[in-house]
């Protein structure tokens, strides 16, 4: 007894045509943060203290009591507003007053 292999069932075809739409989204790349970076400011550190942390990796504290250790362009970012107002009342006065 020979027998035919029966067809497989056709689902019936969609009375309406069907589309993909694509949705674009911006990427945005996540740079790794340090602890404190979310405010993204230059501070005020002693240059000697700059080039210590460059040879040895210790991390510095900034005039307003940040501590990290430097690693990008301090010239990309805004002066920390602290940093800054500490900076400018420890200099001394130039034309004699206290």
């Amino acid at each position: 007894m020979t027998s035919t292999p029966q067809e497989p069932e056709r689902l019936s075809e969609p009375s309406q045509q069907t589309s993909v739409g694509v949705l674009e989204r911006e990427e945005v790349a996540q740079q790794p943060v340090e602890p404190g970076d979310h405010e993204r400011f230059s501070h005020y550190v002693r240059k000697e203290k700059i080039l210590e942390s460059a040879l040895s990796g210790e991390p510095v504290t900034a005039l307003c009591g940040k501590v990290w250790v430097p690693g990008r362009d301090p010239q990309k970012f805004p002066v920390c507003p602290a940093c800054r107002e500490i900076y400018e009342g420890l200099r001394a006065p130039q034309d004699g007053e206290d």
